[in-house]
């Protein structure tokens, strides 16, 4: 069955918090100890929306993950720069949806003007029943390269882990780029008030 990218909608926000919530409450991907409420995640997609690009992924008519952009750091200088999230259904790892995810987000954020993107990935000493170096793999099959390790920095069901910052560069660096075009690559639902 094909998987479809398309970009997220707020109605999405409740399947969004299913899969994510499964990474807080079960795994150590998320350094999170308890899921957002709903109320949360939409005021978190909605304020992602705003400026980046927010995808869903489908098959067969079901949202099987979900990716976005958001500032890396957040001062002006690195406006060029975007740190990444993605999210898949447990049950879909492993089936390309988060190439098809990224591969998107990549070309949307290029057409905006960032070139260079990052990723913040727990890893464990040794694989356990909680993280595995899975999504460090994941993220070194697309391109990216480990550029900083925080030692036993994340503490979760009582282990110390690790966090790696890996880095891609999408684009070439200009001396005299344009402005990014933050909000150009969200649909337009995302600016209407309230929602």
């Amino acid at each position: 069955m094909e998987t479809t990218i398309r970009d997220a909608l707020p109605q999405d926000a409740a399947r969004f918090l299913e899969i994510y919530s499964y990474y807080v409450t079960e795994t150590a991907v998320s350094f999170e100890y308890e899921p957002p409420t709903i109320a949360q995640f939409q005021s978190r997609m909605r304020e992602t929306a705003a400026r980046y690009p927010y995808l869903a992924a489908e098959r067969g008519g079901e949202i099987i993950g979900y990716a976005c952009a958001h500032p890396f750091v957040g001062r002006r200088a690195y406006d060029r720069s975007a740190e990444l999230t993605i999210y898949l259904d447990k049950s879909y790892t492993r089936t390309g949806a988060g190439k098809l995810l990224y591969g998107e987000l990549e070309k949307r954020l290029v057409r905006m003007g960032i070139t260079n993107v990052y990723a913040c990935i727990g890893v464990p000493e040794t694989d356990d029943e909680y993280l595995t170096h899975n999504s460090l793999d994941f993220h070194e099959h697309m391109g990216f390269r480990s550029v900083g390790v925080f030692r036993r920095c994340g503490r979760k069901f009582g282990r110390w882990y690790d966090m790696v910052w890996a880095e891609k560069i999408i684009a070439p660096h200009s001396d005299s780029p344009d402005e990014v075009a933050f909000g150009s690559q969200s649909p337009c639902v995302w600016q209407q008030p309230g929602v």
